[in-house]
């Protein structure tokens, strides 16, 4: 780090949901740092975060992380925080996949380029994605009341009761976006082992939070918690229609507390590759989070069924966050109760700028 400045870090998809809250959240906390924040303002609802992000002392600069040229404006920097993305699974099924192999593959190895160049450290937002489809949908999961569950003591080759561990076996097709983030993260090993670029990878679950866009093909917590304040429809779909598939969700605040740990000790955590989600204390189901959901808007919404099952569903996925909590003592604090109550507040206190672009 050059001591004659201030440190600088660079938050790309700086205006999204994850990368807005990461760069406010290292600006209070580094009062003393610049952090830019870098977005191509693509996702509605990103140009929300410009009055949020100037507030919390955080430079806003208008780029896209496919064109190294916009990169190359920047200039020096010492951190970059890679949280650029077309986040949705479902890219490329119906249509091109050029957009999110542009953006998550060659975009990254854009950001590659220009921490090589600058000497920077780097923090990776992977993906749970990055895991195969139909070793997933083959886990031994049965019917419980409001869930899907695995039997009592089944375990298998990174796979429990405990989640999904980085050593589930990685042959078979996982999508066109999780191809593109699995893509990158062999970039970034090779970076490291060729220009001793120190890098962590973060495989992350299901992240939510205030400001999130939520969609159906991502953001589905917030999705959820609006139709029920806002009004709207809502189904479940796939797996028969039930809402019974399982996921663990991961507050943004709590991914902070992680990355402030790994920015701090990267000599020991560079080159690693961490599964960091919820974990089964943190998990939900659809019909579960649709209860949450009804006790907070003290109302119940219809819920349609959509039984047949989309190419890139899974029934089941729980991180195993078993390595990232030995290697660095983090666990996650927030619980669904606590996840829930926040966005309920967050909904209801901007409903007048929010519901337009959420129902």
């Amino acid at each position: 780090m050059n001591a004659t400045r201030p440190c600088r870090i660079v938050v790309t998809g700086g205006a999204g949901f994850v990368g807005s809250n990461l760069a406010l959240l290292f600006k209070r906390d580094r009062p003393e740092a610049e952090v830019v924040a870098f977005d191509n303002l693509r996702r509605r609802g990103s140009e929300l975060s410009l009055e949020r992000l100037r507030a919390g002392g955080v430079r806003f600069a208008h780029g896209d992380v496919r064109n190294p040229e916009d990169l190359e404006e920047l200039g020096v920097f010492d951190l970059l925080l890679e949280c650029s993305a077309e986040p949705s699974v479902h890219a490329g099924y119906d249509g091109s996949p050029a957009y999110v192999i542009n953006t998550n593959l060659v975009g990254t190895v854009n950001c590659l380029e220009a921490a090589r160049r600058h000497g920077a450290d780097m923090v990776f937002l992977s993906t749970s994605r990055v895991y195969p489809i139909d070793p997933l949908r083959r886990l031994p999961l049965e019917r419980a009341a409001t869930r899907l569950v695995l039997p009592g003591g089944a375990a298998g080759p990174g796979w429990s009761a405990a989640g999904i561990a980085t050593g589930f076996p990685m042959p078979g097709s996982r999508s066109i976006y999780g191809a593109t983030k699995l893509a990158s993260e062999l970039m970034i090993e090779e970076y490291g082992a060729m220009y001793g670029l120190r890098a962590v990878i973060n495989r992350c679950g299901v992240l939510t939070g205030p400001w999130q866009m939520g969609k159906v093909d991502q953001g589905v917590v917030v999705l959820w918690a609006a139709r029920h304040l806002y009004g709207g429809t809502l189904s479940y779909s796939g797996f028969g229609g039930e809402g019974l598939q399982v996921r663990d969700m991961l507050h943004v605040a709590d991914l902070y507390d992680l990355l402030r740990v790994q920015v701090a000790g990267m000599d020991r955590f560079k080159g690693r590759v961490f599964n960091v989600g919820g974990g089964p204390e943190v998990s939900v189901s659809l019909a579960e989070l649709t209860a949450l959901c009804a006790e907070r808007a003290g109302r119940t919404i219809p819920i349609a069924a959509s039984p047949e099952t989309r190419a890139a569903d899974i029934p089941w996925y729980v991180t195993d966050n078993a390595d990232v909590t030995q290697a660095t003592g983090w666990r996650p604090r927030r619980t669904p109760g606590a996840i829930m109550d926040e966005l309920f507040g967050w909904l209801d206190a901007n409903r007048r700028i929010l519901e337009p672009i959420l129902l």
